[in-house]
C-alpha cells in the first residue's frame, strides 16, 4: 500500500503472498474499493450499514451448574464453536466487517439449559438460513455450544430471545 492509502494489486510474488495481501488490504482498509462491507453498504443506502454486527454464543449451562464441567473446559468450547463459525463463513460480508474491527468485537454469550435446546435452537437457525456452528465436543460426541457466524444484532434476537446471559 502507498503512504496514499492506494493498492498495488499488480506486484506479483513467486510465494504466492501478494494475493493473501491484496485480500487482507480489503479486509483491513475500510477505504479500499474492494471492501467487503461498501457492497453492503451500497444496499443498504445512505443511512447507513445495518445494526452492529454481533457474534452469539450459546454454552450449555448445565455443564458447569449440573454436570460439574470445569468452567475453564466449557469456555474452551465456546472459544472452539466461536472460532469455527468464523472459519466456515469467513467470505460472508458480515464476516469479513466483523474481524475488520478486530479492537471492536462484540459476542453475547447466551445459556442453554441443555443438550436439547442447542439441537432445537440449531434446527431454528438452520430453517431461518442462519450461518451457525453447533459444536460436538470429540471423542465423547456431545453437544456442548452453538455460534452464530457475525450478523446485525436485530436480525438474530427474534430467535435467540428465550435464551438468556450466561451466569
Amino acid at each position: 500500500m502507498s503512504a496514499t492509502g492506494t493498492c498495488n494489486s499488480h506486484s506479483a510474488s513467486t510465494d504466492g503472498r501478494s494475493a493473501i495481501t491484496s485480500v487482507k488490504r480489503r479486509v483491513l482498509n475500510p477505504e479500499h474499493k474492494h471492501a467487503p462491507w461498501r457492497k453492503q453498504m451500497a444496499a443498504t443506502g445512505a443511512a447507513g450499514r445495518p445494526g452492529r454486527l454481533v457474534q452469539y454464543v450459546v454454552v450449555r449451562s448445565d455443564l458447569v451448574h449440573k454436570l460439574s464441567w470445569p468452567l475453564g473446559a466449557v469456555i474452551a468450547q465456546a472459544c472452539h464453536a466461536a472460532t469455527a463459525a468464523v472459519h466456515l463463513h469467513y467470505a460472508d460480508l458480515d464476516t469479513q466487517s466483523y474481524l475488520a474491527e478486530l479492537d471492536a468485537m462484540h459476542k453475547v454469550v447466551l445459556a442453554a439449559p441443555d443438550e436439547a435446546a442447542l439441537f432445537g435452537l440449531s434446527e431454528r437457525l438452520t430453517q431461518a438460513g442462519v450461518g451457525h456452528k453447533l459444536w460436538i465436543e470429540q471423542p465423547e460426541n456431545v453437544a456442548t455450544c452453538l455460534a452464530v457466524k457475525p450478523h446485525p444484532k436485530e436480525l438474530l434476537q427474534p430467535l435467540l430471545g428465550d435464551f438468556k446471559l450466561f451466569k
